[in-house]
């Protein structure tokens, strides 16, 4: 494992990122700044000028949502009201063009001409959207832009992140955050493996889920800027948050021990139930595929402890039918009920070992993050698309974190594997980023964002275009700060009051000191405001109705962090790590609940 960075490089990191992005010094003749950068730029005489009076030119639907969009992100980055208009352009105008017959410029490409108007160009309404991202990196450095013109295609169609919010609950503004910085840099694929709050299994709504209306907001989010939010609930293994309470569906071993995070293939019923979980993810995900996991399966121990898989596995297949062949068999089930809706699955490669004698049904997409005995060039040889979702690129709380620096220094791209160098991008549909929660207590979101948008800067550099566009890291860097983050982005370590004591309503006063990474500490005479109690999973406290006490103080616990979240009347206070709101009861205790299980007091602070 890496070592982590020390509390000090966090914050001097956060004091970076959150500057003010200062612009670079552009030369007329040479290619502007951009992450992705250009992957070609033809300079011409002269400027494009955004002035007052500047339209937007469009004229068909899909120009008028892209140019509406754009409206609106100009309008959030302080640039102005900009109408939307029909017709012929004049100087000074900004036109959105979708030409379906510009077929070179593919799914995702587009063309920008700068001169006395500016004119985007797409074969589709993704590209044209892809082109005002462009165009916003450009204005956030100047209204100023070189008369110029390039064509920009991605060198992968997946270009993304992934979050495990499987356990730990992230926040919606976070998750909105970073829906909006993927766009900005042309990624266009958020894998998320979390739990939507069910209607039909009730039994399963442990803390931390999402309510559907939630999900719904989120992907209308992804929705209109052109990040496809793919769901993944993880199975037949670390299927833990879904059945912990369900152990007529937990894998038994052979001295008669339950397995809450193993789902029993062998059984109907399971298949049943996940497969009841995938219709209602359905209701409210809008993707065209679907991430089953089916990773680490046997972490921990190995098909001989569990005879009961290896007999299913005989009796569907022959005798010469393998344990693995039982696992394939469940993934290829999921597939079928995922193409019979019009999904496209997806899988992690740990699980294919070569022991199977059942292949993965084709169509599936491998992704591949651990070096095992099957590499992505047999993959890819037996038919299978992969994508790259290397451990090299992981950020995992309280744990590994991906060496940025040097994998741009290593020119890396979406052809290194783990254990594989290929030759080729052929079959390799792209790469992706991965967030995990190991630790969930090691680090708090704000931290993560941290460290999260450099790597993400990288990986949407070594997607889209030339793994290594600039000679230093340094220089590589210094185009994020120049851009800048996306219109829309909201500062998520504001603190809305000043340091001082105050009284919370009637329950208690307390001094409200800001911490480096943007939250709150509550420091009494008898301690800092924590909560430290209860069922602890992955080292978090997530059970409801845990009561907050007054812990020692200790500038290093994150679960004495606290967001003062702004709220008619007052403020919510909603724990960092845990993400639930404390709730005063009838008998005064302090209590944290989700704001969807108990109404959250709203403190009036005086």
């Amino acid at each position: 494992m890496r070592k982590r960075l020390r509390f000090a490089a966090v914050v001097a990191l956060l004091t970076l990122l959150l500057a003010p992005a200062p612009a670079l010094a552009r030369s007329d003749q040479g290619p502007p700044a951009t992450v992705p950068a250009l992957t070609q730029w033809t300079p011409e005489s002269g400027a494009y000028v955004y002035r007052p009076g500047a339209r937007l030119v469009a004229d068909d639907p899909a120009e008028r949502r892209v140019a509406d969009t754009l409206a609106g992100d100009l309008r959030a980055a302080g640039h102005g009201s900009v109408p939307v208009v029909r017709g012929g352009a004049r100087p000074g105008d900004i036109v959105v063009d979708v030409k379906p017959s510009r077929s070179a410029l593919g799914a995702e490409g587009y063309e920008l001409h700068a001169g006395t108007s500016l004119w985007i160009t797409g074969a589709t309404e993704t590209g044209a959207f892809y082109g005002t991202r462009t165009l916003l990196q450009l204005l956030a450095q100047g209204d100023r832009i070189p008369a110029g013109r390039t064509v920009d295609v991605p060198r992968y169609k997946e270009r993304g992140v992934g979050v495990c919010a499987c356990y730990i609950h992230v926040s919606l503004p976070w998750l909105e955050n970073l829906v909006r910085e993927m766009a900005y840099n042309k990624l266009n694929q958020l894998l998320v493996e979390l739990k939507v709050k069910s209607d039909a299994h009730p039994e399963a709504n442990t803390w931390g889920y999402y309510t559907k209306d939630e999900i719904r907001q989120l992907v209308a989010l992804g929705d209109k800027y052109h990040v496809e939010i793919i769901p993944e609930i993880n199975s037949p293994g670390h299927i833990d948050p879904w059945i912990e309470n369900r152990p007529d569906l937990q894998l038994t071993d052979s001295d008669g021990n339950k397995q809450p995070s193993r789902l029993d293939i062998t059984q109907q019923a399971a298949f049943d139930y996940y497969t009841s979980l995938m219709d209602e993810y359905a209701q409210v995900f809008t993707a065209k595929s679907w991430h089953m996991g089916a990773d680490e399966y046997m972490l921990g121990s190995d098909f001989a402890k569990y005879p009961q898989i290896l007999k299913y596995a005989q009796e569907k297949y022959g005798s010469g039918a393998t344990p693995q062949d039982a696992f394939v068999d469940f993934v290829n089930r999921v597939h079928d009920y995922a193409a019979s809706k019009g999904v496209k699955l997806r899988i992690w490669n740990d699980g294919l070992t070569g022991a199977n004698t059942v292949p993965v049904k084709a169509g599936t997409t491998v992704e591949h993050w651990l070096n095992v005995a099957v590499k992505p060039s047999q993959l890819i040889a037996q038919g299978y698309s992969v994508m790259n979702a290397s451990y090299s690129l992981y950020l995992i709380r309280g744990g590994f974190h991906s060496d940025t620096e040097s994998l741009y220094d290593q020119s890396w791209d979406p052809r290194s594997f783990e254990g594989e160098k290929l030759t080729s991008s052929r079959g390799v549909t792209g790469a992706k980023i991965s967030l995990w929660p190991d630790n969930g207590r090691g680090e708090t979101e704000n931290e993560v964002a941290v460290r999260l948008w450099p790597a993400l800067r990288h990986v949407a550099q070594a997607t889209w275009g030339d793994p290594h566009p600039d000679a230093t890291y340094a220089e590589f860097v210094a185009r994020g700060t120049a851009v800048g983050h996306a219109p829309g982005w909201r500062d998520l370590t504001r603190v809305p009051v000043a340091d001082g004591t105050y009284t919370f309503g009637r329950s208690f006063t307390a001094s409200v000191q800001r911490t480096a990474d943007g939250y709150v500490t509550l420091r009494s005479a008898a301690g800092c405001l924590a909560i430290s109690g209860g069922k602890l999973t992955l080292n978090v406290p997530l059970q409801p109705g845990v009561e907050a006490t007054w812990d020692t103080c200790d500038p290093s616990g994150t679960l004495q962090r606290w967001e003062l979240e702004p709220v008619a009347g007052g403020y919510r206070l909603v724990n960092a790590i845990t993400q639930m709101a404390i709730t005063v009861t009838d008998d005064g205790r302090i209590e944290q609940y989700p704001a969807d299980q108990r109404t959250p007091t709203v403190w009036h602070l005086s």
